[in-house]
């Protein structure tokens, strides 16, 4: 015999507590007549009857008082869980998990979680830094941040950076020792500090020169996969560090790094996006991190540049 479905006894303890089956009807949803075939299905089922009934009233059989009285907390337990899993959907509360890059980490978030977590208090965020480009389904993420080119086109993304500004840098310790390079093709006599990618590759260091793009990859005796690492190293005179202009601004600005060939640089063009694999159901908490980095750049607060 098959065990009735909850749908069925929630009909029967519906009916049991408003003793009427078009009170029940109304609040089921559901036409009388089909909440009545309901029950003379489920009691056929269990062979029993649980509701004695006449034209002018309902009530449960004994049978059917001992149903409801194990019913309602179960119903209620029932009715608490979905509500639940409603808050989720209706209030920004819960945790999101996030996959981003250093530079993403260190100037798209870092700058903006104080005002993020004051406008959302029962949000909280995972951020698992990485070079690595991950899969976030299968690692279970909630969302990533990336440039665009490295985004699947399945993927919903939404913008959240202004362009990137790359900078070629040295330390005046290092021109001291050699000659300042005149183009970015002398670059190739000159030691290069190289940030690698985690596939392997290098990270191209991008001229134009007469409105088309060249690409420059001199050698040098430093290869590292982490920014910090790379950025001392440029200070400290080992060689020249093409780089987010965030890594080296303070350097720049008080005059331990140099900049060169600024005319020579391809435009800003690169930009960080939010990315999620299906924009149904999307997560209330996701919701509102994606509408909070999307206001902070239409505001001109977001910190990529």
């Amino acid at each position: 015999m098959r065990n009735p479905r909850f749908d069925e006894m929630s009909a029967f303890a519906a009916i049991a507590e408003r003793r009427s089956f078009a009170k029940a009807a109304v609040a089921l949803g559901m036409s009388p007549s089909t909440l009545s075939q309901t029950i003379r299905e489920l009691e056929e089922r269990l062979g029993v009857r649980l509701l004695n009934r006449t034209t002018r009233s309902v009530a449960p059989t004994e049978a059917g008082e001992r149903l409801l009285e194990r019913l309602r907390p179960l119903i209620a337990d029932f009715d608490a869980a979905v509500d639940t899993v409603r808050a989720f959907r209706d209030k920004p509360a819960g945790l999101i998990r996030l996959t981003v890059p250093p530079p993403a980490a260190s100037f798209v978030l870092a700058p903006v979680l104080q005002r993020f977590f004051a406008a959302y208090p029962d949000i909280q965020l995972d951020i698992s830094v990485d070079t690595a480009l991950v899969d976030i389904v299968a690692s279970r993420f909630d969302a990533g941040i990336r440039l665009s080119d490295r985004i699947d086109r399945d993927m919903i993304a939404v913008r959240i950076s202004d362009p990137i500004r790359r900078v070629l840098v040295v330390a005046p310790s290092y021109l001291a020792r050699h000659p300042a390079p005149a183009t970015p093709r002398d670059l190739a006599h000159h030691s290069a500090i190289r940030f690698r990618l985690p596939g392997g590759s290098f990270i191209p260091w991008r001229f134009q020169e007469n409105g088309k793009s060249f690409e420059a990859m001199p050698e040098g005796t430093l290869i590292v996969n982490e920014p910090d690492v790379a950025v001392r190293a440029a200070l400290d005179g080992v060689g020249l560090l093409y780089t987010n202009w965030h890594y080296v601004k303070d350097g720049a600005s008080d005059g331990r790094l140099v900049q060169l060939f600024e005319n020579w640089l391809l435009p800003d063009t690169d930009e960080f996006f939010l990315y999620y694999p299906s924009r149904r159901h999307v997560p209330a908490p996701l919701q509102a991190l994606t509408n909070f980095l999307r206001e902070n750049l239409k505001n001109g607060q977001n910190g990529a540049r």
